[in-house]
């Protein structure tokens, strides 16, 4: 995980590298750029600690991850820290505590540190105009949008545009380019392997190493494309009907992708397993994958289970029938997926599994926004007909439950216990490659 060196006497924090060599003991040490920032510290403008994965460490409890989960699909955007406390079952107060012992902010101050630096490397990489800037990063006005900046970055955003470097500028054809950046190692090919393997026809498609895919934003159709970029980011391609709230959509892409977690701990804990513990020397940089859209995974899963062979079929069936058309694009992408409203509404599209799962999930009963713990979302999946306890597993893993684990139970798996879904995920890597993991 990146840690963040803040120097006592000058104000300013770094990441891992700079050139900067402060003495030892002026030295304070952050694990979040966020937490640096609500002690007083400024970022550095050498090393440009805000271009680098700002993730969350993995031994955070399950609750804090959730939280932190909800923040990024924009929780905090509209609402206070009461309200998200009120998802996750306990108060603001609570809430805001357990984020200052674990993470050394609060959540309303880590909501701010992510919009100011995606805000920054927005005005770095693309060429939007400083008013599309605040917006796409998920400021209401511009007036908190230049306090933000003011606050975490000590200049203005004309200032800090005027700084920018001419290498950090990204072509883009049309759209938006951004860099998605990671901490090495990572591995894509298996990444996207498993996404090529799962794409859903005329939705998602993955040719030479690039994974491409349609979108629905409040019914406008977009697409986005993610590609290797570099030895530390991911370059995303976005063609979208606007700019507003472009953070969550490259937040959304990069949880898709893995780059929201680094499994640090789950891999050092894992290391020592006679099973799992060759497969993460052998493939360190494999990540767990998540979900562009919570609702699109479980169909997916669902069909999948029920209907292996003819998955592919069924699922480019119920996209023809239900999906939102997306014209003109190549790599057989033809629509969007369906809201569960509209599948819902589509009664001939998929079998009664699925209607019922849209059903639950339109109504609010089932939510899938990763607020829940991992054995009540099982059990409310579960309690529809026709899904079955390794298919919820399989749902909850893409949604991002670390002790997910969509296939049968044994003894030897019972000691991976609660990072499960990674070991899951060498597992099927193994799998997908041909290899053998006969206990499991």
């Amino acid at each position: 995980m990146t840690t963040y060196s803040a120097v006592r006497t000058t104000g300013i924090y770094c990441r891992p590298g700079c050139g900067a060599k402060p003495l030892a003991e002026n030295v304070q040490t952050f694990e979040l750029a966020a937490a640096a920032e609500a002690a007083g510290y400024r970022a550095c403008l050498r090393c440009r600690p805000y271009r680098v994965a700002g993730t969350v460490a993995d031994d955070a409890p399950e609750l804090v991850c959730r939280a932190v989960q909800l923040i990024i699909g924009g929780a905090l955007d509209e609402a206070d820290e009461s309200a998200l406390g009120a998802r996750l079952g306990l108060s603001g107060r609570h809430l805001r505590r357990m984020f200052n012992d674990h993470l050394g902010v609060t959540p309303d101050q880590f909501a701010r540190s992510r919009r100011a630096h995606f805000a920054r490397r927005l005005l770095d990489d693309s060429e939007l105009t400083i008013a599309d800037v605040a917006f796409a990063s998920g400021f209401g006005s511009l007036r908190r949008f230049n306090r933000a900046m003011r606050e975490v970055f000590r200049s203005t955003p004309r200032e800090l545009r005027e700084r920018r470097r001419r290498t950090d500028r990204l072509v883009a054809d049309g759209g938006l380019v951004l860099r998605m950046p990671f901490t090495p190692p990572y591995d894509w090919e298996a990444m996207v392997g498993f996404l090529a393997e799962r794409a859903i026809p005329g939705v998602e498609s993955v040719v030479d190493g690039v994974y491409r895919r349609t979108i629905g934003l409040d019914g406008e159709p977009g697409l986005l494309e993610i590609a290797p970029g570099g030895a530390d980011h991911l370059l995303l391609r976005a063609h979208l009907p606007y700019w507003e709230g472009v953070i969550h959509v490259v937040e959304r892409a990069a949880r898709l992708v893995g780059l929201e977690t680094e499994p640090l701990l789950a891999a050092a804990r894992l290391a020592g397993d006679p099973m799992i513990g060759p497969l993460i020397d052998s493939r360190p940089g494999i990540r767990v994958p998540g979900a562009w859209a919570p609702f699109e995974i479980a169909v997916q899963a669902v069909i999948r289970h029920q209907s292996p062979a003819d998955a592919d079929e069924l699922l480019a069936r119920l996209v023809q029938i239900a999906g939102i058309p997306v014209p003109g694009l190549d790599h057989g992408l033809t629509h969007a997926f369906p809201s569960a409203e509209a599948l819902y509404s589509a009664p001939h599209a998929a079998g009664e599994t699925v209607q019922a799962l849209a059903r639950e999930v339109a109504a609010g009963s089932i939510k899938l926004d990763g607020a829940e713990p991992l054995d009540e979302l099982i059990a409310s999946l579960t309690a529809i007909r026709g899904i079955t306890e390794q298919g919820a597993h399989e749902i909850a893993l893409r949604l991002g439950a670390r002790d997910a684990f969509p296939r049968t139970p044994t003894p030897v798996s019972e000691a991976w216990h609660p990072w499960r879904a990674l070991a899951s995920t060498h597992l099927l890597t193994l799998d997908r490659e041909g290899g053998q993991a006969s206990v499991v």
